[in-house]
């Protein structure tokens, strides 16, 4: 479909830039033009490239000019657009439906990650509060729209990465608004929200783009990258460091204090038939309930949650949790890896994993232990990873 014509480009989300980048190298043809909306650039772009450096996780002005400025670019495009999608994307290209405005938008969304939701429930709300997400993009063009996606969703659910913005959508506002009383209830959010998915429900509003459309009949959206990829990859280098690899298929998703210690026990069940020297991996997305007043992210927590199996083990044995964006949470912080002496350090300390848990703090406690991971931002995101080493 694209061969040497034309292409306006749409990239956004953690791996806009060098997905940009690559895209622009490889396309024979010239392009129309071209947009990246991300959290930063680690690749130089090109003159020519539209950059917005917008908010993540929560959306900003920024992200609203750049949303604005992609529903053009669309609207105006006869030829084929493509659109290259990573982690972030939800955040990153943001224009609210008309009666709306982005501070409600970003209230919303900031109660629905404080209360624990999972991205699936977070974007079936923000897919109704948007012009943009569920469909909208490839609804706007007149030409063929071509998606490229590195999924950081659980099960690789194109009508979740990033929104969905070139693919029909499931949900209703009926199902946004069961979110939002599953999460608070409706007097939590602002009225405007609330208002505005009542109009939906009552058939005032158009509905997102379901499937069947024809607005979307020549609109073609493929994962290019997953979890499965990663964990090959860390399969491949527990191999080189000589350990034996196992990797968990079921994958990872809860409130992250919550489902640590169960799935640590059940990777230590793994480690346990293997025998030798071995590498458990596994993937996913946990969520975290906000409670406290401290520092922390999904990682961090799910690290902390499990250091108290790792002290009965007898045996050595490390454990990580990690974001492969290399951010978790709102910290510098890509993750944090416990072992079988943390809670001695713990308590050598004064410290407890109790008080630092129901605080949302496991920022402060793993950084007083040395035990955060950094890496700075990865230019990807394919969720989160896991993995277990035991000697």
């Amino acid at each position: 479909m694209l061969a040497s014509a034309p292409v306006t480009l749409v990239a956004a989300g953690k791996a806009a830039a060098p997905m940009a980048v690559a895209f622009a190298q490889s396309h024979p043809g010239p392009l129309a033009a071209a947009l990246v909306a991300s959290t930063h650039a680690s690749v130089p772009l090109p003159p020519s490239f539209e950059w917005y450096r917008a908010g993540h996780p929560v959306p900003d002005q920024i992200s609203e000019r750049a949303g604005r400025r992609a529903l053009d670019l669309a609207a105006s495009c006869h030829d084929p657009l493509v659109v290259l999608l990573s982690g972030g994307a939800s955040s990153l290209l943001a224009v609210p439906r008309p009666g709306l405005t982005l501070d409600d938008k970003r209230r919303v969304t900031n109660h629905l990650l404080a209360a624990g939701a999972d991205i699936h429930a977070v974007n079936t709300v923000r897919k109704h509060l948007s012009a943009i997400k569920g469909g909208w993009v490839a609804a706007s063009t007149r030409g063929p729209t071509i998606a490229f996606a590195v999924s950081d969703v659980v099960g690789d659910d194109l009508s979740v990465i990033g929104s969905g913005p070139t693919v029909a959508d499931p949900t209703t506002f009926s199902a946004a608004l069961e979110v939002l009383d599953r999460f608070g209830g409706r007097s939590a959010y602002p009225a405007a929200a609330v208002r505005l998915l009542q109009a939906g429900q009552a058939g005032d509003l158009p509905e997102t783009p379901k499937p069947g459309d024809p607005r979307l009949s020549s609109a073609t959206t493929r994962v290019i990258g997953s979890s499965r990829d990663v964990l090959r990859a860390a399969a491949e280098a527990a191999r080189r460091a000589g350990y034996d690899p196992t990797v968990l298929g079921d994958p990872v998703v809860g409130e992250a204090r919550q489902v640590a210690p169960g799935h640590v026990a059940t990777m230590l069940e793994a480690a346990g038939r293997a025998g030798g020297r071995v590498a458990v991996l596994s993937a996913g997305e946990t969520t975290v309930r906000v409670v406290g007043t401290g520092r922390g992210g999904r990682n961090q927590e799910f690290a902390l949650a499990a250091a108290s199996l790792l002290a009965r083990l007898g045996r050595r044995a490390v454990f990580a949790s990690v974001g492969t964006d290399g951010i978790d949470g709102p910290t510098d912080a890509a993750g944090g890896v416990v072992d079988t002496t943390t809670i001695d350090r713990v308590a050598q300390r004064h410290l407890s994993v109790a008080q630092a848990l129901d605080n949302n703090d496991s920022y402060s406690l793993l950084a007083a232990l040395g035990d955060l991971i950094t890496t700075g931002p990865t230019d990807t995101n394919v969720g989160d990873v896991q993995v277990l080493l035991i000697e």
